[in-house]
C-alpha cells in the first residue's frame, strides 16, 4: 500500500475521531474519550483503518514525535519561574508522594499476590515501575476542552512534567534490577541521567534562539507561529538524531524536549505576549492532542477487557490507590488548597501510552530467558491500559468538576 494511501487513511481516522469526540460530548463526557475509543475501534485490533503498517511507518512516527513536542509546549508555558517559586516545595513533595507512593503500593500488592501464586517476588517492582508514570495528554486535553482554571489545574500541569522525570528515573532503575535477575540486557544506570537531562538540554538549546526571535515577532501572528513551528521541528529533529544515531538503545522523551523548549521562551517574553502566543498556537495544539490520543488508543486491544483477570484488576486498583492517596498525603502535608488535597489524585490516573512503552522495554528484558513472565506482564498491562484509560478519563473530568474549576478560565478572561 502506498504511503499516500496510508496518510489518507490516517487523516480519515482523525476526522472520524473528531466526530466521535463531538458525539460523546452530547452526553456530557469529554471529547478525549471519543478520540480514545475511535483509536481502538479503527486501530489494528478493530476495523484496521489505522492499521499496523501505518503505526510502523517512518513518516507516522516522525509526525507523532513532532506532535509530542508540540503538546509539551503547552505544559512548558506553565513553568513560569515566579509562579513555580510560590508552590515549589509543595509541588515537589506532592509529586514524590504520589509517584513513589504509587510505586510502593503497586509493588507491595504484586509482591503479595505473586508469592501466593508461585511467581518470583522480584517481578513485583516491574509492575510498580510501569505504574508510577502519568500520561499528561489526556489531562491536558480536558484542561483545554473545559477551560479549567484553579489550584488543581495549576498543580497538575507542572506536576505532569516532574512526574515524567521521576517516572523515568525509577523505571529504568527497576529495569536494570530486573535485568540483573534474568541476566538480560538493560540500559546501564549511568544512562538514566542522560535520558532525563538530554531532552531538557535539547529543548533549552533550541528555546534560547526561539525566545530571541519571538521578541521580534511580538504582535505578528504569522511570524510567531512560524517561529514556534520551526522551533518545534528543530527540537524534534535534534531529538530524533540523538535517538536514532547516537543512543540507538534508548528512547528519549520528546514531550520533555517540548516542555523545556517552551519554558525558556515563556520566561523571557512578556506575560501579555505569552498569552497571545498560546492563543494563536491553540489550533495546532488541538490537532496535536487529537493525534496523540488516537495514537494512544490504537495499540489497545479492547477484546482484552473480556479476558481481564486478577492481575489486571489488582494493577488498576492498586495504581489508583497509590495515585489518589499519595497525592492527598503530599498535598495535605504541604498545606496545599483543600481542593488539591481531595481531587488532584483523580486527575493523575491516565497513563496508557507511558505504560505500553515501559511494558515493551521490560518484556524485551524478560523475553529471552523468562518468556512466561514476559507474557504475564504484557497481558496484565495491555488489558489494564484499555480498562484504566476509559475509567481514568471519566475520573479526571470528575476531579475538575468536584474542584469547581471547569469553565473558570473563560470566566477570568
Amino acid at each position: 500500500m502506498s504511503n499516500i494511501l496510508l496518510v489518507l487513511r490516517w487523516v480519515l481516522v482523525l476526522v472520524l475521531a473528531w466526530l466521535c469526540g463531538k458525539l460523546i460530548t452530547k452526553i456530557k463526557m469529554p471529547a478525549i474519550l471519543g478520540w480514545l475509543i475511535a483509536g481502538m475501534v479503527f486501530g489494528p485490533y478493530g476495523f484496521r483503518l489505522l492499521s499496523q503498517p501505518v503505526l510502523d511507518a517512518g513518516w507516522y512516527k516522525v509526525i507523532i514525535t513532532w506532535m509530542q513536542c508540540a503538546f509539551g509546549l503547552m505544559l512548558g508555558t506553565e513553568l513560569i519561574w515566579s509562579r513555580i517559586q510560590s508552590y515549589g516545595r509543595a509541588l515537589i513533595v506532592t509529586t514524590l508522594t504520589q509517584s513513589l507512593g504509587t510505586f510502593a503500593v503497586v509493588s507491595a500488592a504484586f509482591a503479595i499476590v505473586l508469592s501466593l501464586t508461585g511467581y518470583p517476588v522480584w517481578l513485583a517492582p516491574a509492575f510498580g515501575g510501569i505504574a508510577l508514570a502519568t500520561a499528561p495528554a489526556p489531562a491536558l486535553s480536558i484542561v483545554q476542552e473545559f477551560h479549567t482554571k484553579g489550584p488543581v489545574t495549576d498543580t497538575l500541569l507542572p506536576m505532569a512534567v516532574l512526574d515524567d522525570i521521576v517516572g523515568i528515573a525509577v523505571f529504568f532503575t527497576v529495569n536494570s534490577f530486573i535485568a540483573s535477575q534474568v541476566s538480560g540486557g538493560a540500559v546501564p544506570l549511568y544512562m538514566i541521567p542522560v535520558m532525563i537531562f538530554l531532552p531538557i538540554g535539547i529543548g533549552i538549546l533550541t528555546g534560547i534562539p526561539a525566545a530571541l526571535l519571538l521578541k521580534k515577532t511580538a504582535g505578528n501572528r504569522a511570524g510567531t507561529l512560524a517561529v514556534l513551528v520551526a522551533g518545534i521541528t528543530l527540537t524534534a529533529a535534534v531529538g530524533l538524531f540523538f535517538n536514532k544515531v547516537v543512543f540507538t538503545n534508548i528512547t528519549l522523551n520528546y514531550m520533555l524536549m517540548g516542555v523545556s523548549f517552551s519554558a525558556v521562551f515563556s520566561n523571557r517574553i512578556p506575560q501579555r505576549q505569552l498569552e497571545e502566543t498560546t492563543d494563536w498556537f491553540h489550533p495546532i495544539l488541538g490537532v496535536s492532542l487529537l493525534a496523540a490520543i488516537v495514537d494512544l488508543g490504537a495499540p489497545l486491544d479492547y477484546h482484552l477487557i473480556l479476558g481481564a483477570g486478577l492481575y489486571t484488576f489488582l494493577y488498576i486498583i492498586s495504581r489508583a490507590a497509590g495515585k489518589y492517596f499519595g497525592a492527598r498525603v503530599g498535598a495535605k502535608a504541604t498545606h496545599m488548597p483543600v481542593t488539591v488535597q481531595k481531587y488532584l489524585g483523580l486527575t493523575l490516573l491516565p497513563h496508557s501510552g507511558v505504560s505500553l512503552i515501559f511494558t515493551g522495554i521490560i518484556c524485551n528484558v524478560l523475553a529471552a530467558s523468562r518468556p512466561e513472565l514476559s507474557t504475564l506482564v504484557k497481558g496484565t498491562i495491555a488489558a489494564a491500559a484499555v480498562i484504566n484509560e476509559i475509567i481514568a478519563v471519566i475520573a479526571a473530568k470528575r476531579g475538575f468538576e468536584l474542584s469547581r474549576e471547569i469553565g473558570k478560565a473563560n470566566a477570568s478572561a
